[in-house]
C-alpha cells in the first residue's frame, strides 16, 4: 500500500496531453491553448482616439479661456487622410477614429462646450492625453499568450482582435466509464431482489465532463471473465479508462487480473486513505486506467482525489489539485493512525474565519453527505484525534461555487 501523496505524485508522473486540435475560436473558451502565440500586427493598428470629443493641437490650448474653429469630422470607421488639424483649428473625433496630422491631444466633449463651427475648451489638456499610440498595447511580432493558458473571455477578445478564428488547444480526451458487478441494473428499469440502478456510471460520467472531458458509457462487465475481457478491451481503445467496482480481493474482483491479461501495467494498487483504499492505477501504452472502489461514496472521493487531477494534467492545465484552506472544527473527530481520511464537511463563514462540521454518517454507502458536504477535510495519516475549535486543512467539493472563496 503507498501513501495517499506517493499515488497522486505517481498518477500525474504519467499524464500526458492526448494531442493538439484547432477549434472555433469561441469553442476554445476554457480550454488550454497548446501553442505560443505572436501578434501578426501591432495592437492598436494606428494611433487612434479614446474619447468622443475634439482632436487639437495641443500648443494652441496652453491658454485659458481658448476657442478653436472646427474643420472636419472623423467618425469611427473614416480614413485620416487629408485630414490635418491647422493651427487655431480642433476636428471633432469619434472614439476609434484615427488621429489626423497634426493632432497631440483629444480633448473629451465633456471638457468643451460642443460647438460646432467653434468650440471652446474648459481645461488646458496634456500632451497626448485620449489618443491611444500604435502599438501600446500589443507590437507585431511579440507572444501575446503563451502555450498553457487557459483561454477566458480577454484571451478571446485579444484573440479575435488578431483575426485568430481558429486556435491550437489540447484536445479533450475521451474517457471510458465502465461499472463491474451481476447484481447492476441500468436506468430504467425497477431493480428486483439483490439488484442495483448502475448509478456510478452516470456519476462518473458528470463529474468527467465536469472536468471538460468526453465520456463515452461502455456499460456493465458481468463477473465472469469473459464479460471483463469484452468491455475492458472495449474501454481500453479510449483515451482514458475509469472502471468501478471488482477490484479488491474477493472472488468476483476480476478488473486488476484480465487488465494484466490485456497489458496494462499496473503501477499500484491499495492507496492509504479512507475511503477509497482499494483504488488501483495501471497504464495500458499510453492510456491511463483508474480501477475506483464500487461504494458510491468512494468512487466519487477517489475520482476527486486522483481522476480529476489526472484529466486536467492531460488538456494541459498546470494547476490541477483544489488549494488547501482552513476550517475551524465545530465537533471533534476520530480516526485511526496510517491512512488520510476523507471526511465530508458543511461549511459555514463567520467573521472572515471558515467553520466546519460533519455533513452527517461517514460510511462510504451514505450518499446523502455528498449531498450536502460543500468541501472535504484532509487528515493527515499520522494524526488520530482533532478537537472541536482545531483547525484542519479542507479543500472545497466538486464545483461548489455558492461560499464565498477563501
Amino acid at each position: 500500500m503507498i501513501s495517499f501523496e506517493e499515488a497522486r505524485t505517481s498518477i500525474l508522473e504519467c499524464m500526458r496531453p492526448v494531442g493538439i486540435e484547432r477549434v472555433h475560436l469561441l469553442a476554445a473558451a476554457g480550454r488550454i491553448l497548446a501553442e505560443d502565440l505572436s501578434a501578426p500586427w501591432d495592437m492598436p493598428l494606428w494611433d487612434n482616439s479614446a474619447m468622443d470629443g475634439y482632436a487639437v493641437r495641443w500648443q494652441d490650448c496652453t491658454n485659458m479661456p481658448c476657442t478653436l474653429r472646427v474643420t472636419g469630422f472623423l467618425p469611427a470607421g473614416a480614413k485620416a487622410d487629408g485630414i490635418t488639424v491647422e493651427t487655431g483649428c480642433a476636428v471633432r473625433i469619434m472614439t476609434g477614429a484615427p488621429i489626423p496630422d497634426g493632432c497631440d491631444a483629444v480633448v473629451p466633449v465633456e471638457e468643451a462646450d460642443d460647438g460646432q463651427q467653434k468650440v471652446t475648451l474648459r481645461e488646458p489638456p496634456q500632451k497626448g492625453q485620449h489618443i491611444r499610440f500604435r502599438a501600446e498595447d500589443v507590437t507585431a511580432g511579440v507572444i501575446f499568450v503563451r502555450s498553457g493558458t487557459r483561454i477566458r473571455p480577454p484571451e478571446i477578445n485579444m484573440l479575435a482582435g488578431f483575426g485568430m478564428a481558429l486556435v491550437p488547444v489540447f484536445r479533450r480526451p475521451i474517457v471510458a466509464i465502465l461499472s463491474t458487478g451481476d447484481e447492476l441494473v441500468e436506468l430504467g428499469r425497477t431493480p428486483g431482489p439483490g439488484e442495483i440502478i448502475n448509478s456510478n456510471t452516470l456519476s462518473l460520467a458528470a463529474a468527467v465532463q465536469e472536468t471538460g472531458c468526453i465520456p463515452r458509457i461502455i456499460g456493465i462487465a458481468r463477473d465472469n471473465r469473459e464479460s471483463h475481457v469484452e468491455k475492458l478491451g472495449e474501454g481500453l481503445q479510449a483515451d482514458v479508462l475509469i472502471t468501478s467496482a471488482g477490484v479488491s480481493a474477493g472472488d468476483c474482483d476480476l478488473v486488476r487480473d484480465v487488465l494484466e491479461e490485456l497489458g496494462a501495467k499496473q503501477m499500484f494498487w491499495k492507496v492509504g486513505i479512507k475511503p477509497g483504499g482499494p483504488t488501483a492505477f495501471a497504464m495500458h501504452g499510453s492510456t491511463p486506467v483508474f480501477s475506483l472502489p464500487g461504494n458510491p461514496v468512494s468512487t466519487m472521493i477517489t475520482f476527486e482525489e486522483f481522476v480529476r487531477p489526472a484529466l486536467l494534467r492531460m488538456q494541459g492545465h498546470q494547476r490541477v489539485f483544489k488549494p488547501l484552506f482552513k476550517a475551524v472544527l465545530r465537533d471533534p473527530l476520530w480516526k485511526k493512525t496510517g491512512k488520510v481520511q476523507m471526511v465530508r464537511l458543511r461549511l459555514e463563514k463567520e467573521h472572515g474565519r471558515w467553520f466546519a462540521s460533519s455533513a452527517g454518517n461517514q460510511q462510504t454507502a451514505i450518499l446523502k453527505t455528498m449531498i450536502d458536504a460543500q468541501a472535504i477535510a484532509v487528515l493527515p495519516a499520522e494524526s488520530t484525534s482533532f478537537a472541536a475549535g482545531d483547525e484542519v486543512d479542507v479543500h472545497f467539493y466538486g464545483n461548489y461555487i455558492e461560499l464565498e472563496s477563501p
